[in-house]
């Protein structure tokens, strides 16, 4: 087969993300109202801010915007991690980043799978939120010996997906239509299954040890746990979900409210209690499960590492003052210790690039486009000059203490989160089959490699040589 017959990774991951979101929309009516409500505060947002219009169009980011997605799985074995590595990987997807979730409890960690390369970002940012179980957090051997057995039986993966992932592998790509029968394939293993692999007193005592644990083992497949709309606006979207029938957590996971946002503020709606079936003999018992929610993202600029040691420092600080509670009783008092140690934090563009805080992309002004230069100058002298204009490179992964909460929210979890690193990230890549890629030097990448683009424009004789 010839290479040029392939799909693309991009429209491969477009395909299964659209995929995904008429099959959520179908299984979870909420997720359709969450996303008129998002596609309507993104319009109200941009036509109110014309500044922040003309920064996406100029950045290519305006047309993404109702197109993204992250969505959320967790997984039980190694073999289900690297697997999923490699099915990922045909979509054009790798996994960026390590999370510890055990730091609240929740006996998981994690990756996101994402493009990397800035074309394929800006062609289709999907992302996936894959955790993996962690057994050796379940303090009772025998509980956690039932539970290995369990997942050791169960195939997430159709014998048709297995087959055509080995296919792109050996061939380098998938043509059209065996690309189409991929994300039909693929899609199965993200669906909601109804009837449980175990019994109900089995699915009791999983539940009682962490409801995480019930959700990972007693089902066919790691059904997707939520997708996840990216407004401009996750204030106002919060404000409005309980006129549309939705009651939104108390809190916004992430940074306060500011001018400039910075990384990922996150909310949610809380899961669905749905009605199961047990196993019980040849019979089956009715039952219910609570797995699925919906959620919400605003993203922000991407922070150097200087710029996220201070993050952790302020939110660190807030958190001293006030903890979040599971129920939101004390979400005034958190939100004002939040934005009171986050007033430390620079609000301008201009402020945060100078302080060496956030990523920047950069680019020629109209007048940069007409300037040809007899030597190379300095980034900041050419800003100064206005020849170079800087654009806040979007964030695109997560933050592991927004994302205990968001699960701690949703599991019903009452308990105060106390979030002490445990890190495995040794074991994890070992599980994986690979490492996990670091942020940093990609956004440091696509940093520099746009310095050097408006360099070699405006001095070109000195490109050349």
């Amino acid at each position: 087969m010839k290479e040029n017959s392939f799909l693309s990774a991009d429209d491969i991951r477009s395909a299964f993300s659209a995929a995904m979101s008429i099959m959520y929309r179908e299984e979870v009516p909420a997720y359709g109202t969450l996303m008129d409500l998002v596609e309507r505060v993104n319009a109200e947002t941009l036509c109110a801010d014309a500044q922040l219009k003309e920064r996406l169009t100029a950045t290519d980011s305006l047309e993404r915007i109702s197109e993204e997605r992250h969505g959320a799985i967790r997984l039980g074995t190694p073999a289900e991690l690297s697997m999923m590595r490699r099915v990922f990987a045909v979509m054009g997807m790798y996994p960026v980043g390590y999370y510890d979730l055990s730091t609240a409890g929740v006996p998981v960690h994690s990756t996101a799978f994402r493009p990397v390369g800035e074309a394929s970002l800006k062609r289709n940012p999907f992302r996936v939120f894959t955790s993996l179980l962690r057994l050796d957090l379940i303090a009772d051997v025998t509980l956690r010996a039932e539970a290995e057995a369990i997942l050791k039986e169960r195939r997430i993966f159709t014998e048709g997906a297995v087959e055509l992932t080995g296919r792109a592998e050996r061939t380098g790509g998938l043509d059209k239509a065996d690309a189409e029968r991929f994300v039909a394939e693929v899609l199965e293993t993200f669906r909601w299954h109804d009837r449980a692999n175990v019994s109900a007193d089995l699915y009791k005592r999983l539940h009682d040890a962490h409801r995480l644990i019930a959700d990972v083992v007693c089902f066919k497949g790691p059904h997707i746990n939520h997708l996840t709309p990216r407004t401009l606006d996750i204030d106002r979207v919060q404000a409005l979900m309980p006129d549309h029938g939705i009651a939104p957590k108390a809190v916004v996971e992430g940074p306060p409210t500011r001018q400039c946002p910075i990384l990922l503020r996150q909310t949610s709606f809380k899961a669905l209690e749905e009605a199961v079936s047990f196993r019980e003999g040849d019979c089956w018992k009715a039952g219910s499960h609570t797995a699925r929610f919906g959620e919400i993202e605003q993203r922000g600029i991407a922070l150097t590492p200087k710029g996220r040691g201070l993050y952790d420092r302020l939110l660190d600080e807030s958190r001293k003052v006030v903890r979040p509670t599971a129920d939101g009783s004390n979400a005034r008092q958190y939100e004002a210790a939040l934005a009171e140690a986050f007033a430390a934090f620079p609000d301008s563009w201009a402020e945060i690039r100078e302080a060496g805080l956030g990523y920047f992309s950069y680019s020629l002004t109209e007048k940069g486009r007409r300037m040809k230069l007899p030597g190379r100058r300095d980034i900041d002298s050419l800003i100064a000059e206005g020849l170079v204009r800087f654009d806040p490179i979007v964030y695109e992964d997560f933050l592991p203490v927004s994302a205990a909460g968001i699960f701690q929210s949703n599991l019903g979890d009452g308990a105060q989160q106390e979030f002490v690193a445990s890190p495995n990230q040794q074991r994890f890549e070992a599980d994986l089959g690979a490492a996990v890629l670091n942020e940093f030097e990609h956004y440091d990448g696509i940093e520099r490699a746009s310095i050097e683009s408006c360099l070699e424009a405006l001095t070109p004789a000195i490109a050349a040589e």
